[in-house]
């Protein structure tokens, strides 16, 4: 079942779900449209090696926008601050940008039941197209849970993407053990 946009905003006056900054005039009826933040990241080697810290480089987005070009992947960031205790959050590509060939996570849609960051995006684009910080990205859906959660994703020990940040974060994916 997806939380209404009164069910929203009943867990956020409930505190199980918070938006930094929280803007009522993006609550849809069942989602909250969250916007591109003003960093944007690529990684340094184009071959990535998934045992290896690849390093990234961060840029700040101009205020007269930076042109996608395809094949690159950019790892972007929202600028909402989100926490979420007591539903899953999922988070998708508004049909807007969809239909300017964006595409904003290749496989990470879905937060865990205690994430509490920014979202970190995983930008790729169909043909050249000119984006701008603050710009409408993404959704958020919010998902009710069947049960008892055990860990939250916020207490795990081993959670790879805990920290607080304003910046996109790279791929951890190399402090799994295989």
């Amino acid at each position: 079942m997806i939380l209404s946009d009164k069910r929203i905003l009943e867990e956020i006056e409930k505190g199980t779900i918070l938006i930094e900054p929280y803007r009522p005039d993006c609550l849809g009826t069942n989602s909250y449209d969250v916007h591109l933040g003003k960093w944007l990241a690529t990684y340094k080697d184009r071959v990535l090696d998934a045992k290896s810290h690849n390093k990234i480089e961060y840029f700040e987005i101009p205020l007269d926008g930076y042109v996608l070009q395809p094949g690159v992947l950019y790892l972007g960031v929202t600028e909402e601050y989100t926490e979420t205790h007591a539903h899953v959050p999922f988070l998708e590509g508004k049909s807007s940008t969809g239909r300017l060939g964006i595409d904003i996570h290749a496989t990470a849609g879905k937060g865990d039941v205690g994430f509490c960051n920014t979202w970190t995006l995983e930008i790729s684009c169909a043909q050249p197209v000119r984006i701008y910080r603050g710009m409408p990205i993404g959704q958020l859906i919010y998902f009710v849970v069947e049960g008892e959660i055990e860990t939250f994703y916020n207490k795990k020990s081993n959670a790879k993407y805990n920290s607080r940040t304003i910046k996109p974060v790279e791929s951890m994916m190399f402090k799994n053990k295989f």
